[in-house]
This record gives structure tokens, C-alpha cells and sequence, in this order.
């Protein structure tokens, strides 16, 4: 099920029996059945009544907040899961140091092979000789991040592999984006600010999977744990930024479905760029269709989605925690 994502701003989201009703100065926008709803992610300035509210909670669909911009804001999330023993489980792996290294260990490789999957994609038709030995400079450090003996060595190493991932991504764009490197906070150019959305969902989206499974979002083995971060999330993403998110990316700006035009400065130090609504409608249009993009899991060998992916990757991570066994990431040829 896709989440229900509502944009327009001034907009107020009610419940009439089993449906979410949507609407905007006493006219109906749209009228969708709950069981139809997985979440509902809400940008800007938009109203939810307290009947809504506590029907969202009963039926355990997440409420996520962005501001306009897609920045996050905060999370509506029912009561906490049941499920104490694998929670235990969690909780003791996380205490253990080498567990914790060795996982770690194949989420970087796993990142840093599907970094290089993307590169060799596009470089069939490119055939840039940096982008090249980027692929070489990142086959050489996912042998690297196997030996490492210590975290921040292995922190060492993805970070290597996104300075030069990012050196060269602007080489796979057709239109002469401005792009110098990576900016998070916050994002300086019209690419960052794409990506930057595209994290935030995905981020959000493999944390709603975490509650589901029934996992605490909130330890995590590779990202340090510290107050409102949800590290293990952060974790299981690390597979999927690249091949999601930035597949997206340079899908609407390589076929101009976002242009230089969708972007304008802003006096506001926070936010000095801002994608504008048809741009962000348009994104989150490409979002919802590569989430629901089918194909054979490398596991399973069945047909799935990347939605779908998402959970069966959080479940792969609960039945490693159980069974003290490595964690498998999800990586693409």
C-alpha cells in the first residue's frame, strides 16, 4: 500500500467511517479508503482533526510532517510493539562491539557496490574516463572495508567512497546542473535539494518498515546512538540511497521532468534554494513509481518491490539479531 501524501497547502484531512477525507474550504479534494493508506505524509501547512487523529492511531498508520520544503519536521506513531523478545535480541547485539563492527562491515560494502553499480550503469553510454576510475577507486575500497578492525577506520572508508561517488555524479547528468559536492544543511544547489528529499522519504519510509517488523528504530549498529536519531533506520537505508534516491534524481533532471526552472533563491540562510510545488508533485510522483518498481529478490529469487524490499530487509536484520548470523544487505548487479 502507498502512503496518502497530501500538498496542498490550507488543506484538512478528516475520517467518515473507514475513509480519510480530504478537502479545502468545504470542497472535497479526495476520499480514500484507510485500507488503502500505509502512511500519510503531510508537507506544509495542512490540518488533521482529532477524530482522523485517533483512527490513524487505532489502525497503526504513521502521520509524518514535512515543512514545505521537505525538511522533516516530526512523526504521529501509535503504541510500541509488541514484540519484547526480539527487541531483547536487539538490544544485546548492539552491546556487542565485534557484532556491531561485522555488520557494519557489510552494510558499507553493500553501499558501496550498489555506488558502483549505479557509476557502471550509466558509464556504458558515457564511457568518462573519471567516472571509470571511480568505479576502480570504489572496487578497491569495498575489499578495504572488510579488513577494517576498528569503526571509525570503516567510517573512514564510506567516507572515501562518497567523496569520490560524489566527485564525479554530476558527469551523469545531460543539462549542466550546479554541483559541487554533497551539502545536507543545508542544501546549496537544486541536486542537493533533490537528494535531500529523496533521503527524507526514504529515511522515513525504512523507519515505518523498523516499527512494523517491530525493531527499535532507535539502536542502530553503524550509526552512533543519540537522542531522536533513528540509527538502525539510518542503517538500513545506507543499501538503498543510491540506487533509489539517486536513480530518481537523475532520472527527472536527465529527462527534464525537473528543470533549473523548478528551483528559486531564497534570502533564508535555511533554506537558500526552494523546489517549488509542480517540482516537488513531480518527484514525489517518480518516488511513488520506483518504490512500486517489481523485480527478483537476489534472496528470495521472487518478484517484490522496492516497497516491499524495505520490510524484508528490516526482517533480514531481525532474523540476524536473532540468530547471531551476519546481516545481508540488498545489492543490485
Amino acid at each position: 500500500m502507498p502512503p496518502l501524501y497530501v500538498t496542498e497547502q490550507g488543506a484538512q484531512i478528516g475520517v467518515t467511517g473507514r475513509r480519510l477525507v480530504v478537502s479545502k474550504d468545504q470542497t472535497k479534494l479526495a476520499v480514500v479508503p484507510l485500507v488503502k493508506v500505509s502512511e500519510v505524509v503531510l508537507l506544509g501547512n495542512i490540518d488533521l482533526t482529532t477524530p482522523a487523529v485517533k483512527r490513524l492511531l487505532q489502525e497503526g498508520i504513521d502521520v509524518l510532517f514535512l515543512y514545505r520544503d521537505g525538511r522533516y519536521c516530526g512523526r504521529l506513531v501509535g503504541p510500541p510493539t509488541k514484540f519484547g523478545n526480539l527487541r531483547l535480541w536487539q538490544y544485546l547485539r548492539v552491546g556487542d562491539a565485534s557484532y556491531k563492527l561485522r555488520t557494519a562491515q557489510a552494510i558499507v560494502a553493500a553501499k558501496l557496490r550498489n555506488c558502483r553499480t549505479l557509476l557502471l550503469r550509466y558509464n556504458r553510454k558515457l564511457h568518462d574516463e573519471s567516472v571509470s576510475d571511480a568505479s576502480d577507486s570504489m572496487h578497491r575500497l569495498i575489499r578495504r572495508a572488510g579488513r577494517t578492525e576498528k569503526m571509525n577506520a570503516l567510517m573512514g572508508v564510506e567516507g572515501q567512497g562518497a567523496a569520490i561517488y560524489f566527485g564525479v555524479f554530476k558527469r551523469l547528468f545531460k543539462d549542466d546542473w550546479p554541483f559541487e559536492k554533497r551539502v545536507r544543511r543545508p542544501p546549496t544547489d537544486g541536486l542537493n535539494v533533490l537528494l535531500s528529499f529523496g533521503y527524507t522519504l526514504l529515511g522515513h519510509a525504512m523507519e515505518s518498515a523498523v516499527n512494523l517488523v517491530g525493531l527499535d528504530p532507535y539502536l542502530g549498529l553503524m550509526h552512533v546512538t543519540e537522542y531522536g536519531r533513528p540509527s538502525l533506520a539510518l542503517d538500513l537505508i545506507e543499501e538503498f540511497r543510491h540506487i533509489v534516491v539517486d536513480s530518481i534524481v537523475l532520472r527527472v533532471c536527465n529527462e527534464r521532468l525537473i528543470t533549473p526552472e523548478n528551483f528559486s533563491e531564497q534570502d533564508d540562510p535555511q533554506r537558500p534554494i526552494l523546489l517549488d510545488d509542480a517540482g516537488r508533485k513531480r518527484f514525489l510522483k517518480e518516488w511513488e513509481a520506483r518504490l512500486a518498481l517489481e523485480f527478483k529478490h537476489p534472496f528470495t529469487q521472487q518478484r517484490t518491490t522496492y516497497r516491499r524490499c524495505f520490510e524484508l530487509q528490516v526482517r533480514e536484520m531481525a532474523r540476524a539479531l536473532q540468530s547471531g548470523e551476519l546481516y545481508r544487505p540488498f545489492t543490485v548487479r
